[in-house]
């Protein structure tokens, strides 16, 4: 029955966001109705002890992130920037090859270490333009920025700094490069097959007539200005960020050693703040990053961005407050359902897979599913199941950078369903629901998710890691 709760709990709220409703609301109906079912007299103290404290901290943590993120990419927009860093493309790869170009793209941003959601605000406004000119249907910028940002750059390419390929290190004693033959395999069967599955959704659109669209919602702005930059110029915020973002994440941690504590007043002798630099390094790395982006479109673009700065940047922090709640919701939503019995029995359920790879697979990317949230599966899976993940590899002869690789990949996996946070705030960010859109969201998700089973014949098939 507990198992039922959870489960249930889970489909309305994909049921709910699928429909349009806003998750903000029904996150915290979904989860506070499985601990009415499960202990009601939980349900006052699950809401402000862990609902409502996840949430809080996940805006804490990212909000900022979430406004400079959505500053960037207004700037970018209104700065004519997009229009240019699309007019060099097309130049470049011919109008055909849209989909690939912003795939490359969010690639690229993603893989330089910066946030997914970042990616999704400053990628936008030229995917926008590009598919305009190009006369491609808008709901399919979705799917093409998720394969760009959301799956092989994510968590398969060894290096990769996002989070997703960070925390199976403290786990495995590995390093962000973990098993580089199979996460170079996997990232070129996910590129390869998402690339051909958007590629036919372009082409059916074509044969019916169907271009880019009209009466839609969150398009670009017009540029006002009188001559669009060089294409090398527009670029430059773009590569500006990923630099930045890299140098920063070495360059923090030396400045502020371990921990860092100031007294918060004057007056009075408060109790001094102490920061734990290591959990936040990444984030202020990011929030730096963003701002030395932003000041760059400033100093190209001074005279088109003051015109709509102000009508700018308000739209654009009304979209990241938006954005930044959804996601917090969803985090608050994933602890709640977490601390339920019926996850356990979905836990243990998953331990009787006999196959060490397939049982970390499936573990992490249905938990990854349960939760929303990549990250956040994969650390509940991680933290409950490791050592019999261990134990069972070494007994299987299986190195833990291959235990590495499938438990990063598989996170990615199944996480992306229509109560995700990163889908949510996609969606948000381009005006386009779950009916227009989700559908190819959800097949780069299946093909994202074949190829960590792609990956674990290889090794089996090969040895190779």
């Amino acid at each position: 029955m507990s198992f039922l709760i959870v489960l249930a709990a889970l489909c309305f709220l994909m049921f709910v966001a699928y429909r349009g409703y806003s998750v903000i609301l029904f996150a915290p109906i979904a989860a506070l109705g499985a601990v009415l079912l499960t202990d009601p007299s939980l349900v006052a103290p699950m809401f402000t002890g862990l609902f409502m404290d996840k949430m809080v901290g996940f805006l804490k943590l990212y909000f900022p992130v979430f406004l400079l993120g959505a500053v960037f990419g207004k700037l970018i927009e209104i700065s004519g920037f997009s229009k240019a860093i699309v007019a060099g493309t097309i130049r470049l790869v011919g109008r055909q090859r849209a989909m690939l170009s912003i795939v490359l793209v969010c690639a690229l941003l993603t893989y330089g270490g910066v946030s997914l959601f970042v990616v999704v605000f400053a990628v936008y406004p030229f995917a926008a333009e590009m598919f305009r000119q190009s006369d491609i249907p808008k709901r399919l910028i979705p799917g093409t920025i998720a394969l760009g940002a959301f799956t092989f750059t994510m968590d398969a390419l060894p290096g990769t700094p996002q989070i997703q390929n960070i925390i199976p290190t403290s786990f495995f004693g590995t390093t962000a490069w973990a098993a580089p033959v199979l996460g170079v395999v996997g990232a070129v069967f996910i590129l390869l097959l998402g690339l051909s599955y958007l590629e036919w959704r372009r082409r059916v659109a074509l044969r019916v007539g169907e271009g880019y669209g009209g009466e839609l919602r969150n398009e670009p702005e017009p540029f006002r200005g009188d001559k669009l930059a060089h294409p090398l110029i527009a670029l430059l915020p773009l590569v500006l960020v990923g630099v930045a973002n890299f140098l920063l994440g070495r360059w923090i941690p030396g400045w502020y050693g371990e921990s860092h504590a100031f007294v918060p007043a004057v007056i009075g002798n408060p109790a001094p703040v102490t920061q734990e630099v290591s959990k936040v390094a990444a984030i202020w790395a990011v929030q730096g990053a963003l701002l030395i982006g932003i000041a760059s479109v400033l100093l190209f673009a001074w005279k088109p961005v003051v015109a709509s700065f102000a009508e700018g940047t308000r739209n654009a922090i009304g979209g990241a407050l938006l954005a930044s709640m959804n996601t917090a919701s969803e985090y608050g939503f994933g602890a709640v359902i977490a601390a339920l019995p019926g996850f356990l029995v979905v836990a243990n359920a998953l331990q009787a897979i006999p196959n060490p790879l397939v049982n970390e697979a499936i573990s992490v990317t249905a938990l990854a599913g349960i939760t929303g949230s990549a990250s956040g599966g994969m650390s509940i899976a991680l933290a409950a199941m490791a050592e019999s993940f261990i134990a069972n590899a070494q007994a299987a002869g299986i190195p833990m950078e291959v235990l590495h690789r499938v438990a990063s990949m598989a996170s990615g996996g199944m996480d992306t369903l229509p109560h995700n946070g990163a889908v949510i705030t996609l969606l948000a960010v381009t005006g386009l629901s779950h009916r227009q859109s989700y559908k190819d969201i959800f097949a780069i998700t299946v093909i994202k998710t074949l190829a960590v089973f792609v990956v674990i014949g290889l090794f089996y098939a090969t040895g190779w890691v």
